[in-house]
């Protein structure tokens, strides 16, 4: 894998990690909408790991597929940011269902329910339900949230320290530990289906087996649970 000059091989480093780009695409089209393409998310991915090779020294500190992931990741994270996979009326309402959130939470005291949040909306339940189901894909972090739309700081930069890696500085600093605090906050039926989704890594389908419900209804939860998360990391940056 090394060259008679001691540096790493880039076209082996190509080769060998080509399948852990399309590992990581599979894993991510999981959680997302079917309409975002899986041949998308591995072309981006090819473009980070080259990324990934031609930043990387032996020197780095870290393993070169640790490295390698964060690249990818980020990569593909802007792939989708770029393509506007999600509308912009899908966002604006999400937008809308995390403020309402965030003037419950400090009027009551506790998380609001579904009721509470589609009566601040002045919608029926049903039509909440329908709005987050719509919603599905919507994502803990997208790339705007480092910076507003007027360009002013945005609510991650709290936890950002290298604006040319968001993703690595994140994990470096405490936002790990502040999603963890978020999870731990959430309603008792909520923080189950993030468990069994992302620690025990279930697909809605079985989720909805284990917690007795539709499919769609698992979507519409985590939907929610996502815009909770959002909302207390929001608030947990501005304090």
């Amino acid at each position: 894998m090394y060259t008679v000059k001691g540096k790493a091989d880039k076209n082996s480093l190509l080769t060998e990690h080509m399948p852990l780009v399309k590992r990581l695409a599979h894993q991510m089209k999981a959680k997302l909408p079917p309409s975002v393409e899986v041949d998308d998310l591995v072309q981006a991915g090819m473009m980070g790991l080259l990324d990934a090779i031609n930043r990387y020294e032996e020197n780095h500190g870290a393993q070169f597929e640790t490295y390698a992931v964060l690249r990818i990741r980020g990569a593909m994270l802007d792939e989708l940011r770029s393509s506007d996979w999600m509308p912009r009326s899908t966002r604006a309402n999400m937008r809308k269902v995390e403020s309402a959130m965030a003037t419950l939470q400090q009027q009551l005291g506790r998380p609001p329910s579904e009721s509470e949040v589609a009566k601040s909306l002045k919608l029926s339940l049903p039509d909440y339900q329908d709005l987050l189901g719509d919603s599905g894909g919507h994502q803990l972090v997208y790339y705007e949230d480092f910076h507003d739309e007027d360009g002013s700081e945005g609510f991650l930069d709290r936890y950002a320290v290298d604006d040319d890696d968001p993703l690595k500085s994140l994990l470096d600093t405490d936002f790990r530990q502040t999603v963890i605090d978020a999870i731990d906050a959430l309603p008792p039926r909520e923080k189950m289906l993030m468990g069994l989704y992302y620690e025990e890594e279930l697909n809605l389908k079985e989720i909805g087996a284990v917690m007795g419900v539709s499919e769609s209804r698992v979507s519409q939860l985590h939907t929610q649970a996502v815009a909770r998360l959002r909302t207390y990391l929001r608030e947990r940056s501005w304090t």
